[in-house]
C-alpha cells in the first residue's frame, strides 16, 4: 500500500508505532504517507467541500440570474472563501523564512558516561528527528542569502519525549542576557516609523553592548554568507547538562559539523542570488534530498565537569564565548542524515514548534541566561502562533512517548481529549502517577539575588582571538570591507562609536574599517555635488543631541 519511493532508515526503534491511535496517525504523518496511504483507500471520485459534501460546480457562484447578486444560502462558495480567508497564522516573530527536512540520529559513540538519555543509549541507535534551518532577521518573503545568521534546530522524537536543540549556525550569540532580546530583535526589525530597514537601529545597538562584538564579527566573516543550509556547521551554542545514569552531571556543548564540507558565498554571488533566486537555499536543500544526495552532519559534545565551570577562567554559561576545543575536546557522538523531504510545507514546516525546554531525563538546562529566557519565551509564542494544544499537531506531537497529564480542553484539541480519566491531581482512581527517579539533578545556589550587569565582562579577548589566530590575511581584509559597507549606512557618531569598540579588540581592526569608511565618504563627496540629508523620526533627534 505505501508508495513507491519511501525512504526509511531501518530500525526497530524508528519504526516502532505507538498504541493510542493518535499516536499511529502521527507516526505515520511523521514518515510523509499518511495523506497517500489514505488517498489510496478513499480518494473520492467527486469534488467535496471541507465537509465531504460533492460539489457539482466550483467555477460559477450562484446567483439571482446571470447578472445578479450572489445569493447567501451558496455554501459551496461560503466554504472556500470563509477557508481562505484564515489560511494564514502568525509568521515567527524570527527566523520567519526557512526550509525543513526529516531523517535520522544515529549514535556512533558510546556516552553513556555522560548521559543517561535514551537518545544516546547504545550505539547502533536511531532516532527519527525533524530539523528546520531558516534566516533570522528577515521576514517570510525574505532571501536566503542575505548576511544573517542561520537558524539550525533539531527535534529528537526519543521514547521519553521529544528533545528540541534549538541552535544557529554560530556557536555564539549576540547578547547574554536574556532581558535584551526583545530590544536586540527590534533593532534587527523594521523602523517603526518609516516600516524600512535601519542600519541605525541595528548599528546603534550593536555598538552600545560590545558584547555583541565576537557575533557581530563573525558575521560579517566570510562565515557569514554559508552556501545554503548544506554547507553549514550547527551547534546548539548554550551551555546544557547532562547526567548520566549514577547521578552525576557535566556541563556541555552541542556541535554538528557538516560533512558536505563549508561552503561559503562571495557578496557578489549572494546579491546576485537573493534579486534572481532568493529561494535558493530553500531549493538546493529540497533538490539535494529529492535527488538521493542527503545531506549529514557529525555530531559532537564537549564537557566540563562542575569543577572545572568554578575555576573557569571566564562565565561558561556565557553565550558570546565559546570553548576552547584544546581545553575541551569535542567528543564524536553520532551522524544526522536527512532523507526526506516534506510532503506538506505547511503541514510539516511551518507548523513545525521546537522549544528548548523539551528536554528528555538525561539532558537539562545550566544557568545560561539566555537559555533560561528561552525557556519561557519559545513555547510561549507557539501557542500565540499555534495554539495552546501545538504540541498535538502530527509534526510536534511527540509520537514515540505516551502523553498522559491532567491537561485538557483548549482550542483544537485534535484527540479523544483523553477520555474519561481524571482531570486533577492527586486522585484514587489509578490515573498517571509521578515517577521519582525522573526528578532532576538537585543543583546548589548561594548567591544573593539581584540583577546582576554582564555588559563588561571582558567582550575583546575572545573576539581579538578570532580576527588575530582564526582569520587569515585575506578573511580579515574581507571581514573588514563587509562590516565597513554595511556600517557606512549608519549615522556618524555611531560609526566613530562601533570604531572604538574595533579599536579596542585590536588597532589593526579599527584602523581599518575607519580607512574604508574614509573612503566611502570621500567617494561619495566626489559623486555627489548636491546632497540632501533627511531622516525623520527619533534617530534624526539622537543625532543632533550627539554629533
Amino acid at each position: 500500500m505505501w508508495r513507491k519511493g519511501f525512504v526509511l532508515h531501518q530500525s526497530t526503534d524508528v519504526k516502532r508505532v505507538g498504541s493510542r491511535l493518535d499516536c499511529l496517525i502521527s507516526n505515520v504523518i511523521f514518515f510523509g504517507r499518511f495523506h497517500l496511504w489514505l488517498s489510496d483507500l478513499i480518494r473520492p471520485d467527486t469534488l467535496t467541500t471541507g465537509a465531504g459534501h460533492p460539489v457539482g460546480d466550483k467555477l460559477n457562484l450562484q446567483t439571482a440570474g446571470p447578472r445578479g447578486p450572489l445569493l447567501v444560502q451558496d455554501v459551496v462558495f461560503t466554504d472556500e472563501m470563509a477557508h481562505f480567508d484564515r489560511e494564514r497564522i502568525p509568521e515567527r516573530v524570527v527566523h520567519a523564512k526557512g526550509a525543513g527536512a526529516f531523517g535520522y540520529f544515529e549514535v556512533t559513540h558510546d556516552i553513556t558516561r555522560f548521559s543517561k538519555a535514551k537518545v544516546f543509549e547504545h550505539v547502533g541507535k536511531t532516532t527519527p528527528v525533524a530539523v528546520r534551518f531558516s534566516t533570522v532577521a528577515g521576514e517570510s518573503g525574505s532571501a536566503d542569502t542575505v548576511r544573517d545568521p542561520r537558524g539550525f534546530a533539531i527535534k529528537f522524537y526519543t521514547e521519553e519525549g521529544n528533545w528540541d536543540l534549538t541552535g544557529n549556525n554560530t556557536p555564539i550569540f549576540f547578547i547574554r542576557d536574556a532581558m535584551l532580546f526583545p530590544s536586540f530583535i527590534h533593532s534587527q526589525k523594521r523602523n517603526p516609523q518609516t516600516h524600512m530597514k535601519d542600519p541605525d537601529m541595528v548599528w546603534d545597538f550593536w555598538s552600545l553592548r560590545p558584547e555583541s562584538l565576537h557575533q557581530v564579527s563573525f558575521l560579517f566573516s566570510d562565515r557569514g554568507l554559508p552556501d545554503g543550509f548544506r554547507h553549514m556547521n550547527g551547534y546548539g551554542s548554550h551551555t546544557f547538562k547532562l547526567v548520566a545514569a549514577d547521578g552525576e552531571p557535566v556541563y556541555c556543548k552541542f556541535h554538528l559539523k557538516t560533512d558536505q564540507g563549508i561552503k561559503n558565498m562571495s557578496v557578489e554571488e549572494a546579491d546576485r542570488l537573493a534579486s534572481t533566486n532568493p529561494d535558493y537555499a530553500i531549493g538546493d536543500l529540497f533538490n539535494a534530498i529529492a535527488n538521493g544526495n542527503c545531506p549529514s552532519w557529525t555530531f559532537y559534545i564537549q564537557v566540563m565537569t562542575f569543577e572545572q565551570a568554578e575555576k573557569f577562567q571566564f562565565n561558561p554559561f556565557d553565550l558570546t564565548k565559546v570553548w576552547s576545543h584544546q581545553e575541551y575536546p569535542l567528543i564524536p557522538v553520532g551522524k544526522m542524515v536527512l532523507n526526506r523531504n516534506p510532503v506538506n510545507y505547511f503541514a510539516e514546516v511551518e507548523q513545525l514548534a521546537f522549544d528548548p525546554s523539551n528536554m528528555p531525563p538525561g539532558i537539562e538546562a545550566s544557568p545560561d541566561k539566555m537559555l533560561q529566557g528561552r525557556l519561557f519565551s519559545y513555547p510561549d509564542t507557539h501557542r500565540h502562533r499555534l495554539g495552546a494544544n501545538y504540541l498535538q499537531i502530527p509534526v510536534n506531537c511527540p509520537f514515540r512517548a505516551r502523553v498522559a497529564n491532567y491537561q485538557r480542553d483548549g482550542p483544537m484539541c485534535m484527540f479523544d481529549n483523553q477520555g474519561g480519566a481524571p482531570n486533577y491531581y492527586p486522585n484514587s482512581f489509578s490515573a498517571p502517577e509521578t515517577q521519582p527517579h525522573f526528578v532532576e539533578s538537585k543543583f546548589q545556589v548561594s548567591t544573593d539575588v539581584h540583577r546582576y550587569n554582564s555588559a563588561d565582562e571582558d567582550n575583546v579577548t575572545q573576539v581579538r582571538a578570532f580576527y588575530t589566530q582564526v582569520l587569515n590575511e585575506g578573511e580579515r581584509q574581507r571581514l573588514c570591507q563587509n562590516m565597513a559597507g554595511a556600517l557606512n549606512g549608519a549615522q556618524i557618531f555611531i560609526q566613530k562609536r562601533m570604531v572604538e569598540n574595533l579599536k579596542a579588540i585590536h588597532p589593526d581592526y579599527g584602523n581599518r574599517v575607519q580607512a574604508l569608511l574614509n573612503k566611502y565618504s570621500a567617494d561619495a563627496q566626489e559623486t555627489s555635488t548636491v546632497h540632501v540629508y533627511s531622516r525623520p523620526g527619533a534617530s534624526a533627534v539622537a543625532a543632533s543631541s550627539k554629533m
